[in-house]
């Protein structure tokens, strides 16, 4: 008997210290993700709540960006914005991505001064938000311009000749689905695909006619394609000044926003969550606990997301 009750009270023991060990692994991690999610955004929750120069990046692939859309929308209704820059480096996108982009900088520059910080690129769609903004600046080796519009489709029909393989198919008229990457593609189809083309080159090019202090005939001359270095971009007036970020806060100095305001970055959010598990904070824990490119997106960093663009698309491929 004694011995079983030796047992029982170890038992107790044992579990008294797995409890405790327990409650202490969860105490370290809570502590963990909480100092991560203040590191990455105390300052920003405390900036916000005084007056600044709200910064938003524009980078990458341009597509239909859902939650770039509302923090654009979010920073115009802020009164605690003064003022404007978007962080452009993108070789553009889909036409309809970049349409939306463009028409919600439109709706922000009629309540606030809005000035676009180009980097190392503002091409096509990148060049479209551009010019939705009140001014632009961009280094003296940026690249900049190449406007228009292009559709791209792929051909396997040789290839499925090689290998045997044939497409069977019933359609209610032959322009429906096509062109297809399963045939050689038709006159009809190209007339179609390039009256498409051409009505969103037109309507690019009236965007840039309107924003930028150049005729028609002088944006066709430019609207050929071609891409620019920033210093002959603002010989041509595709931009309107040379520099970085500070240029863009002396530009809006000129606009009435106090230069010593703090420029405060409004970052993506992840929608479907809080900050506990955005994709910051996952990327942040990651590295913390050892595991390489958690939550990263390894396809628009490398910019192979370009290759599966849908649509008509307007973008710069080097």
């Amino acid at each position: 008997m004694a011995t079983t009750a030796d047992d029982l009270i170890d038992r107790r023991r044992l579990r008294r210290k797995l409890t405790f060990w327990r409650v202490a692994a969860l105490l370290v991690a809570a502590v963990a993700i909480i100092g991560t999610a203040v590191a990455l955004y105390g300052d920003e929750f405390a900036g916000k709540s005084v007056d600044h120069i709200a910064k938003v990046r524009i980078e990458g692939t341009i597509l239909e960006d859902e939650e770039l859309l509302k923090r654009l929308d979010d920073i115009r209704k802020s009164s605690r914005v003064k003022g404007v820059i978007l962080s452009i480096d993108s070789p553009g996108g889909t036409t309809a991505g970049g349409e939306a982009i463009f028409d919600a900088v439109r709706s922000l520059a009629a309540t606030k001064p809005v000035v676009a910080q180009v980097g190392t690129l503002a091409a096509s769609a990148g060049y479209m938000i551009a010019s939705a903004t009140d001014h632009i600046v961009a280094r003296k080796s940026s690249i900049v311009g190449s406007i228009g519009v292009l559709a791209q489709f792929p051909n396997f029909s040789g290839l499925m000749d090689k290998i045997g393989i044939t497409l069977d198919e019933v359609k209610s008229s032959p322009l429906k689905a096509e062109p297809s990457p399963f045939n050689p593609t038709t006159e009809e189809e190209r007339a179609m695909i390039r009256s498409m083309i051409l009505d969103s080159y037109d309507w690019f090019v009236g965007l840039v006619v309107d924003r930028r202090p150049l005729t028609r005939p002088e944006v066709l001359a430019l609207a050929d394609g071609s891409v620019f270095t920033g210093r002959q971009a603002l010989d041509k007036k595709l931009i309107d000044g040379l520099g970085g970020e500070q240029e863009a806060i002396a530009w809006l100095s000129s606009k009435g926003v106090s230069g010593s305001l703090e420029v405060i970055e409004w970052k993506p959010r992840d929608e479907d969550s809080g900050w506990l598990f955005s994709r910051a904070t996952a990327q942040a824990v990651g590295q913390l606990i050892g595991i390489p490119g958690a939550g990263g997106d390894i396809l628009r960093e490398s910019g192979a997301d370009r290759l599966f663009l849908d649509g008509l698309v307007s973008v710069w491929h080097p």
